[in-house]
């Protein structure tokens, strides 16, 4: 899966992905910031072919882009102080596009085998 915007970017080995892993106790993260998602744990190629993590991580680019970049730093942190991580709505919605793609991904044929010679 590629990105679907040409000015989206993705850093592997973010500083920044890599203080919220360590943060968060986690293998691996994603986390954006504008038009920017940062990598911690996984590559780039790893990160793009699991569609439901991109689905994840691009409804944060489209808040990012609605809201404006400092305002919505500021919802995301004040929901996330009012209702934790986990139930912040900003995480709930990004978390349902994830569902959702997995649900898509998990109806499409796979593609037939390569003919034998």
């Amino acid at each position: 899966m590629q990105p679907p915007e040409n000015n989206l970017k993705i850093i592997e080995d973010s500083l920044l992905a890599r203080i919220a892993r360590w943060k968060l106790k986690s293998a691996n993260v994603a986390m954006v910031l504008g038009k920017t998602i940062h990598l911690s744990g996984v590559s780039k190629e790893n990160f793009l072919r699991d569609s439901a993590w991109v689905a994840h991580e691009l409804v944060h680019v489209r808040q990012f882009q609605e809201h404006g970049c400092l305002k919505f730093l500021w919802l995301y942190l004040v929901e996330s102080i009012k209702k934790g991580y986990y139930h912040n709505k900003y995480e709930v919605e990004a978390r349902m596009a994830g569902v959702k793609e997995s649900l898509l991904a998990e109806q499409k044929p796979e593609p037939p085998p390569p003919p034998t010679v």
